[in-house]
């Protein structure tokens, strides 16, 4: 799925397929529980364990920002909301991108969650850009 293929509809994001609407709060939710359990097969070390807690951070901020951001206050509010889950997305990306480097033998187990942090930054970026600032 592109960019230019999403778009918000009360706070669902939908495809322009006939059919196929998904909810932005479930599936941020899912990806944080994805990044919860990909966390607890990793060894603790003294590098490992300062990434991980960063990683799972950002990775469920997305959802929770998210949430914050269905519920905002105004259009203003709501587009700062949606920043903050594009910067946490991006952010989860890089902290995968880390954890790998930590841990080479995670690099297979990593790729969905990357891909589906890439997919949810790209989609809070189209969102980001469709809504005015004011």
């Amino acid at each position: 799925m592109t960019n230019d293929e999403i778009r918000m509809t009360n706070g669902d994001c939908e495809a322009s397929s006939p059919g196929r609407v998904y909810d932005l709060e479930e599936r941020t939710a899912q990806f944080a529980e994805q990044a919860i359990d990909f966390a607890l097969t990793f060894s603790r070390s003294p590098v490992v364990s300062p990434l991980l807690s960063q990683f799972v951070r950002a990775a469920t901020s997305i959802g929770a920002n998210y949430c914050e951001a269905d519920d905002a206050e105004s259009k203003k509010d709501f587009r700062h909301k949606i920043g903050l889950c594009r910067k946490e997305s991006r952010e989860t990306k890089y902290w995968v991108r880390m954890l790998v480097r930590a841990d080479a033998s995670k690099r297979e187990a990593a790729k969905p969650l990357w891909q589906e942090a890439h997919e949810l930054n790209l989609i809070f970026s189209k969102i980001r850009r469709s809504t005015p600032p004011k």
